[in-house]
């Protein structure tokens, strides 16, 4: 091979050399889709401030019944464990003058039910609203503010038609845009406390005495673990056989 051929050939497989190493440095590949198809980076939890409320609806007499005594000692422990600044409590005014008694009855129940769950006088605030029409129901309202867990964006959005209406999006065969947001809303709902979606808890202490008796078990060849039968209760336990 002629000396000017060799050096154009190698120059060739040099210039070669270099094109292949750049397109390893390329930015990775993306798809033409409008939005992320991981439902989750779509409808993606976050936390924020939210408003917790609970409706008592008053009795004619004015006395609390069971059901809704237990609603607001729930809602008490809730807010003594996680609420914010103050709990308020409205009533309802501009009610008839015998639903105003009772209005006030339940009203001073309830107060008396925070100050036995440990609430002190700065931490209740009491307040009031105009009914919008006497004839329907008055509940009085308690509220407090708290951090929720929650979706950033609202579910029911479909910018896209599922049918053949939107050939273009039909033949990229994407996930809908809603897919995955009721999922999502769930899951926020039920998380009781939204700091164990930024970290976990620290470990609880250890029940001694239920790890001293499996460790026995175990030195003796017994199984540690409760076996359940079909009707719920535990059977005896097995010899742990090689």
């Amino acid at each position: 091979m002629p000396a000017p051929l060799k050096i154009k050939t190698v120059a060739a497989l040099a210039a070669l050399a270099g094109l292949v190493g750049a397109c390893q440095n390329r930015a990775p590949l993306t798809t033409g889709a409008l939005y992320p198809h991981d439902y989750r980076a779509r409808h993606p939890i976050a936390l924020a401030d939210g408003t917790r409320s609970l409706d008592v609806f008053v009795t004619g007499t004015g006395h609390l019944d069971p059901r809704q005594a237990d609603d607001i000692d729930a809602f008490l422990l809730e807010f003594r464990r996680y609420g914010r600044g103050t709990l308020v409590l409205d009533l309802p005014r501009g009610v008839a003058p015998a639903m105003g008694v009772a209005v006030e009855r339940t009203g001073a129940a309830i107060r008396r039910m925070g100050a036995r769950a440990g609430l002190g006088a700065g931490q209740l605030i009491v307040t009031g609203y105009i009914v919008a029409s006497p004839g329907l129901a008055t509940p009085l309202r308690l509220s407090f503010q708290r951090m929720e867990a929650k979706v950033v964006g609202p579910c029911g959005v479909w910018p896209q038609d599922l049918g053949v209406g939107d050939p273009g999006f039909t033949g990229r065969n994407e996930p809908a845009w809603n897919l995955g947001c009721a999922t999502q809303s769930n899951v926020a709902a039920q998380i009781a406390d939204p700091v164990d979606l930024v970290r976990g808890r620290t470990e609880g202490r250890i029940d001694t005495i239920r790890r001293t008796r499996n460790i026995e078990k175990m030195r003796n060849g017994n199984d540690p673990s409760i076996p359940w039968r079909q009707d719920g209760k535990t059977s005896v336990k097995t010899q742990v056989t090689e």
